[in-house]
């Protein structure tokens, strides 16, 4: 059952606010670090040029395509004497074997429902792409997914221009700026699944097939300006359409409510005091890297879910890389508001919340754990409550000299604190209690 939040936590002139305030330091952050404009003879030097995709240390490997490294050694590369232009064709595959088990929520036998679905084989993913360099500050990304349907077939289309390490403009489609799980390079995820606290819909209690809000937002397209500055502090701040991935056109207009385009605003701010982190989870080139990240992010998707919400998102993250340890923690905070169009004046909160860690045992081989927290129905001071737990365990082996990743996971979601039945049976409507996943996955 949804919970009613009687008091409005973030007000539109609050979620501004935060929005501010992020975005400023951000920007003040990485103001005084913008260099002059450079001739177009002069060679870029080491402190303007973009990260040393080819460098020997592990650290320097460039992984902000999102699936591959630029430059990296699996597979081959073009590239010119001086480093400037690379041009690196990619593919990941991924096939899985899935097992999911349902609960009957409370539906009597003689329907005739199903417990097991959604299981077999599936091809989660199949990538086909070209990223590179151009001229010492120009990085792009395009590639397909032709596992996917409809306009997520273009999974990434994006140009990067780099003016130093401290400023970059990117623009195109690519992952928005919320959630260290997400952000992670696509294949180099800790376990076949990110957590459901992310990817699942919360619960409304309105019969509204068109606005079923998540806490990921995703792929999108959009502009963002990031960078890492001199003292380890990095920042995005991008405009997005806040379609997500479904959508390649610009569809977007003005809020009736706000008056501001109907954008989703979004900002990250982090902090990494050994070093920019690499996005893994879990690399076996990488098991002498001893790096840490803390983060704080938000967005606001102003008349998201086909015009009918605004929903403001805020998180906290955690993560650290130390030697063969991989060990990981976000909270994040989600209020959805309907446009006043709706005639709906309640507002709805939801929490999410994951730690996880993994460790590599030998080389080659590296388990998993994992906690997810998902309070779906809702927070508030009345009503029923309840929440979902789902404890998971992976393993990781990536077979040696063939660029192969072989992945294993067991996830059970529980129930807890409902006070009524009926809640309990709704709040995990579309997640299956019992799952298991097997991947196979291959890149170069």
């Amino acid at each position: 059952m949804m919970i009613t939040m009687k008091t409005n936590l973030f007000t539109p002139s609050i979620k501004t606010t935060l929005l501010a305030a992020l975005s400023f330091a951000a920007l003040s952050a990485s103001a005084i670090e913008l260099p002059t404009t450079e001739t177009a003879s002069s060679q870029p030097s080491e402190e303007s040029s973009l990260p040393d995709a080819t460098a020997t240390d592990e650290s320097h490997l460039d992984m902000t395509n999102g699936v591959v490294p630029i430059a990296d050694d699996r597979g081959f590369t073009l590239q010119s004497k001086d480093g400037r232009f690379i041009f690196k064709p990619y593919l990941m595959l991924q096939a899985t074997g899935n097992f999911n088990w349902y609960d009957s929520e409370g539906l009597d036998k003689a329907y005739n429902q199903d417990n097991v679905a959604n299981s077999g084989f599936a091809v989660p993913n199949a990538i086909l792409g070209f990223t590179g360099r151009a001229f010492g500050k120009i990085d792009y990304n395009l590639c397909i997914n032709a596992a996917a349907t409809g306009a997520a077939i273009l999974q990434q289309a994006w140009i990067d221009y780099g003016i130093n390490r401290a400023a970059h403009f990117r623009i195109g489609k690519f992952k928005t700026p919320f959630s260290h799980a997400y952000l992670t390079t696509l294949g180099e995820t800790l376990m076949p699944s990110l957590p459901n606290s992310m990817t699942q819909a919360v619960i409304l209690p309105y019969s509204l097939n068109a606005v079923t809000p998540a806490f990921a937002t995703g792929f999108d397209l959009g502009v963002e300006f990031h960078g890492m500055t001199k003292k380890n502090i990095g920042y995005e701040v991008g405009l997005f359409n806040g379609t997500g991935i479904n959508n390649n056109s610009a569809s977007k207009t003005f809020s009736d409510d706000l008056h501001i385009p109907s954008l989703l605003y979004a900002g990250r701010l982090t902090y990494q005091p050994f070093g920019q982190m690499p996005t893994t989870q879990g690399n076996p080139k990488l098991l002498n890297e001893k790096k840490m990240l803390v983060g704080l992010s938000a967005n606001y998707n102003v008349e998201s879910e086909n015009e009918s919400t605004n929903d403001f998102r805020i998180g906290a993250e955690f993560a650290m890389l130390w030697k063969r340890l991989y060990l990981a923690g976000e909270v994040y905070f989600m209020q959805v508001d309907f446009t006043k169009r709706q005639k709906i004046s309640n507002e709805y909160a939801y929490l999410g919340a994951y730690v996880q860690a993994g460790y590599f045992v030998t080389k080659h081989l590296q388990p998993a754990i994992r906690y997810d927290f998902f309070d779906r129905n809702g927070l508030g001071a009345t009503g029923t409550g309840g929440f979902l737990n789902a404890p998971a365990i992976g393993l990781n082996y990536f077979i040696p000299s063939c660029n192969l990743k072989l992945s294993g996971m067991y996830e059970f979601v529980g129930r807890w604190g409902h006070d009524r039945q009926l809640d309990r049976d709704i709040d995990d409507l579309g997640i299956a209690t019992h799952r298991a996943v097997v991947m196979l996955q291959y890149s170069f």
